[in-house]
């Protein structure tokens, strides 16, 4: 039987179930990326897992989120996370080496090879013919444990390029094509898998654009075919021999459709506040800027930065506007050096920052309030970029060099000048020295444990009955942002849940947190709309609602991750069987749920109970049996010390 690639890849990979759209499948896992805003929880969970080292064939940590050190908290988290990969056999990517997406491309990707990472932005590596999967932390130390992944088999959704990408219009106009058609929730379920003759003139780090904000579709992942562009990727960075063709086969079938003529698209822009808010750039041209904002996972390449270096050549950016040029990796930052392409960004008055996330997670770089920022950026969610007013616009580097030009939104198509081109050098300036191999397997090496690094807190396993309050109603598409918000406040507590909890839903409710401490030990209910839960993979917006007593969710819909990260710490994820029933619940009604741990024993229906309102209401949970376990356990992780415990009485 004729196969597509992402077939393929999971083929090569089933342990568990089959083949079979939303049957649960288990995958075995090769390689494993966790960053530093997720990755000190990911290492207190594999030190609480008890497993003395990796079982992975290569695991990365990297230090790309939390790079100010404003005070002790960031660096303690840097030399824990340092210890950690010594202790466990992992690679550490020292602070300043750069954005753990391009970089693992840069250094380790291997088509044909899963990775799953604690970052939603982990798919980007699709672009090698990769299933890379963005996931929870727990889910990630379990893969490091050598553990397969859990997942229901996705649907495999065929995206046909055809036609040739025209002047000034670039692979971040694909990608917000998509998000035009499809919204954030239009990948729900799904594998992306892009073919077609269209391929052609898309080099490696063009399908990193498309493949890094797949995330923003909410798909399971991006797959590309391995092929002639992955090659020379992978030779320019010395590494040819990792290379090896995937391609689909003849016929190959795929469970739904589309199609793009690349060359009938236009300089796109996403609106505040949604990735999914997409128009045509000239339908916005002319509003006053003050931000333009060049870097970030979602355009990382040397080809990125150069385009908006030979748009600026020789010309002064408008004296409003701040023109932000955040370098990816320090290896692309030593070709941008070597090739000429900071010097001209400099003189046109970019202001450069360290290779590293920065304002992607408003980790700096703040834009004023109210004010435009354009950002090349993946996510323009409320409040991400720093400032709770923000008005963040989504845009390809030929869009925000423009604009910082003008000092107004501006198509770049209207510029007096041909379209510059760039041509991807056949080498470039290697840099491996800031990666630190993993230590040899035995080698005495103990966690260094600063006063900001707390253990995991207790949780208790799900009771007979649930019963409180509704402490927030939120609507549609609410994302972890909204839930636990990045930020250069919040960044650095990832690793002390009892403080990071302060900031729960902050910039939807400032007195939520205070409300939930109040009824902590009663418990209580969420209630939320379609897609709760997008965005980023931080199971701190699970972790942390459950340390102040969340129960369950109610919502009509969730995303994938957030899901499992909920089923992971013992929240329960309810659906509405009647999403009407969402409109009859109001905050501060007191919700009971009787005898849950048997209802979800016996099936997915659960009835809730309004005790204010004396209605009652029809939910399903969407767990799998696996999951269940879980949550009847009170956790994913309290299941794993009870299995260890059982087999260890049975020997």
């Amino acid at each position: 039987m004729a196969k597509n690639v992402a077939q393929k890849l999971i083929a090569s990979h089933l342990v568990e179930g089959g083949m079979r759209s939303g049957e649960e499948i288990g995958l075995k896992i090769d390689q494993t990326l966790t960053q530093d805003a997720t990755g000190t929880l990911v290492m207190l969970e594999f030190e609480a897992l008890g497993i003395p080292r990796v079982r992975t064939e290569l695991s990365a940590q990297y230090v790309d989120h939390n790079l100010f050190q404003e005070d002790f908290k960031n660096p303690d988290d840097h030399l824990f996370l340092r210890s950690a990969c010594k202790k466990f056999g992992l690679w550490y990517s020292r602070p300043g080496n750069g954005v753990s997406h391009p970089v693992h491309m840069e250094r380790f990707g291997v088509p044909g090879k899963t990775l799953l990472g604690s970052d939603s932005h982990t798919c980007a590596a699709g672009s090698l013919g990769m299933l890379a999967i963005g996931a929870g932390g727990l889910e990630v130390a379990m893969a490091m444990a050598g553990e397969p992944f859990h997942i229901k088999m996705p649907k495999i959704w065929g995206v046909k390029l055809v036609g040739e990408l025209p002047d000034w219009v670039s692979a971040k106009d694909v990608i917000l094509e998509m998000l035009r058609r499809h919204d954030v929730d239009g990948g729900i379920g799904k594998i992306i898998e892009y073919y077609g003759p269209g391929l052609m003139a898309l080099s490696a780090m063009d399908r990193h654009v498309i493949a890094n904000m797949g995330a923003e579709l909410g798909a399971t992942a991006t797959v590309f075919p391995s092929d002639e562009a992955v090659k020379e990727f992978l030779k320019s960075q010395g590494r040819g021999d990792a290379w090896r063709e995937i391609l689909a086969d003849e016929n190959a079938a795929y469970d739904e459709h589309a199609e793009i003529n690349l060359s009938e698209l236009e300089p796109l822009i996403a609106l505040p506040s949604s990735p999914g808010n997409v128009v045509p750039v000239r339908e916005v041209a002319g509003r006053e800027i003050y931000q333009s904002y060049i870097g970030s996972s979602a355009n990382p390449g040397l080809r990125d930065f150069a385009i908006a270096a030979f748009i600026v050549d020789g010309k002064q950016v408008h004296d409003r506007v701040s023109f932000d040029v955040n370098p990816t990796s320090r290896q692309i930052l030593e070709n941008m050096i070597e090739l000429g392409i900071l010097g001209k960004l400099i003189r046109a008055g970019a202001r450069l920052h360290q290779a590293g996330c920065g304002g992607c997670i408003g980790m700096g770089q703040a834009p004023a309030t109210g004010r435009i920022s354009l950002r090349t950026v993946p996510r323009n969610f409320p409040g991400r970029s720093g400032t709770k007013e923000d008005r963040v616009y989504l845009c390809s580097p030929e869009t925000a060099a423009a604009s910082a030009l003008a000092g107004v939104i501006t198509d770049p198509r209207m510029l007096d000048m041909a379209y510059p081109r760039f041509k991807e050098p056949e080498t470039n300036r290697l840099n491996t020295g800031m990666l630190v191999p993993p230590a040899s397997e035995g080698a005495p090496y103990e966690l260094e444990k600063g006063p900001n690094i707390k253990p995991l807190p207790t949780l208790e396993p799900l009771p007979d009955q649930l019963e409180g309050p509704v402490l927030l109603k939120v609507a549609d598409d609410i994302s972890t942002d909204g839930i636990m918000p990045a930020g250069a406040k919040a960044l650095p507590l990832r690793s002390n849940i009892p403080e990071l909890s302060k900031f729960a839903f902050s910039q939807i409710d400032e007195t939520y947190y205070a409300r939930a401490m109040g009824c902590q030990k009663r418990g209580s209910f969420i209630v939320g709309g379609a897609n709760y839960g997008q965005g980023s993979s931080r199971e701190h917006a699970a972790l942390g609602l459950r340390y102040l007593g969340l129960k369950a969710v109610l919502a009509k819909s969730f995303a994938r991750i957030h899901l499992q990260n909920l089923s992971n710490f013992g929240i329960l994820p309810l659906t509405f069987v009647d999403p009407e029933d969402c409109k009859k619940i109001a905050q501060g009604d007191v919700l009971s749920i009787p005898d849950v741990r048997n209802a979800i024993r016996k099936g997915n229906r659960v009835r809730v109970i309004n005790l204010t309102k004396n209605e009652t209401y029809e939910t399903e949970h969407p767990m799998t049996p696996r999951q269940v376990e879980m949550a009847l356990a009170g956790s994913l992780i309290n299941l794993v010390r009870q299995k260890r415990l059982n087999l260890s009485r049975n020997n």
